[in-house]
């Protein structure tokens, strides 16, 4: 996932990630600043730092910590489900000055395991495929994991459906039951009527 947005100094800005359980995010980002004189996103000035939050729907915290204007940020997801990856600069009121905007560039890989090449330069004695081969695997645990979440997913809406289904099906039953009650008092009282009547 790469993207740009457009925040204020000291606004927050929020992106919802869905992961699976026990999974690698790195995330990588680098803010800009906006010019008036320019007209223009230029570098962001040194000292002007970007708090990353990342937190789970049920509240729990997984990172919060205050990087540069780049910046690069790791995290695993404990749970599946939902995560919350938070931005906010560190400006003070005095430096952002009003209509003051940031451009956030971002990255985000999920379930990526990074090969090193000076990882098998420095160990002379690995053989470089079995490296590689290690590296193929991890990924194809990543997909499996993600197919066993999707499937997780699929399990929940199908069970979700059924239930709606029989729902419906017993609403139904109860309609007809209604309905034929009903027509069963109406013949009843007509017939009452026309005997009271004397026309049958």
């Amino acid at each position: 996932l790469a993207l740009y947005f457009h925040i204020g100094e000291r606004e927050e800005k929020c992106i919802i990630e869905d992961l699976p359980s026990d999974t690698l995010v790195y995330g990588n980002y680098k803010v800009q600043r906006w010019d008036t004189h320019k007209h223009d996103f230029l570098e962001s000035a040194p000292g002007l730092g970007m708090y990353v939050t990342v937190s789970t729907l049920s509240g729990e915290v997984l990172l919060s910590k205050l990087y540069g204007p780049e910046g690069t940020f790791f995290f695993t997801s404990l749970l599946s489900g939902e995560h919350i990856i938070c931005f906010q600069s560190n400006s003070t009121r005095l430096l952002a000055t009003a209509g003051s905007k940031l451009r956030i560039h971002l990255d985000i890989r999920v379930g990526e395991h990074f090969f090193d090449e000076s990882a098998v330069q420095a160990k002379e004695k690995v053989d470089e495929v079995s490296v590689r081969l290690e590296h193929l695997i991890e990924q194809i645990q990543h997909v499996s994991k993600e197919q066993d979440y999707e499937r997780e997913r699929e399990e929940k809406f199908r069970k979700t459906s059924e239930e709606t289904n029989s729902n419906i099906l017993w609403w139904a039953i109860v309609q007809t039951l209604i309905l034929i009650s009903v027509g069963i008092w109406q013949i009843k009282s007509l017939r009452d009527f026309f005997i009271a009547k004397k026309l049958v």
